[in-house]
């Protein structure tokens, strides 16, 4: 495990490590002037929220560059921004859930099962009460393809962060064409800044 240098690093894991539960930063902010709004009743079951704010990952790129108020937060597992990629510009990749170590099988869906990061709320409240998350109040949370960030979204919810959260609906890798391959959509296809290289600090809980 890397030693933590970054005083924004530092003050986030002892949050974590004291059980101190960080309140977000102030009011939830007004919903984002899109042009191309998604529409929640377009949208399978899986990628539905309770906030009801959609975006894609196309239109998420020219957010990110206008709008200082804005992270966008990467919820895959560590290993997926390691050997699939990332965005650039992601804030942190603080994961919602990890692949089961038991390797439990899915036969219906033909994949290994997920199980929750039991620390995601407490990582998220820590990076929001952080010196990296300074003026934030808006956060883009993204997947693979829109469905696990939908879940990360109902888990703050619950939680009461007092943040806006949109999903970000097709993810980095995007949906699936008739040939069952990733290249339909997603940050990866719109052709935006993307690397495998991670960056120290990426995940905040573990440096």
């Amino acid at each position: 495990m890397t030693t933590l240098s970054h005083p924004c690093r530092r003050s986030a894991m002892a949050l974590l490590i004291a059980g101190i539960s960080a309140a977000p930063l102030g009011l939830a902010a007004a919903p984002l002037d899109l042009v191309a709004p998604v529409a929640g009743d377009s949208l399978p079951e899986s990628k539905r929220t309770a906030p009801g704010l959609y975006i894609t990952a196309a239109e998420a790129g020219a957010v990110l560059e206008r709008n200082a108020n804005v992270a966008l937060i990467d919820v895959r597992t560590p290993s997926e921004t390691m050997l699939i990629g990332y965005p650039t510009p992601a804030a942190a990749n603080i994961p919602s859930k990890f692949v089961d170590p038991e390797l439990g099988f899915n036969a219906k869906k033909g994949v290994y099962k997920m199980i929750d990061n039991p620390a995601f709320v407490d990582e998220m409240k820590a990076w929001l009460a952080s010196d990296a998350a300074q003026g934030i109040d808006t956060l883009l949370v993204m997947c693979r393809s829109g469905s696990r960030s939908a879940d990360a979204i109902g888990r703050l919810v619950d939680a009461g962060l007092d943040v806006t959260l949109y999903n970000v609906v097709d993810g980095f890798e995007g949906d699936k064409n008739d040939d069952g391959v990733r290249a339909v959509n997603g940050w990866r296809n719109a052709g935006l800044p993307w690397t495998y290289k991670v960056r120290e600090g990426l995940w905040p809980g573990h440096n």
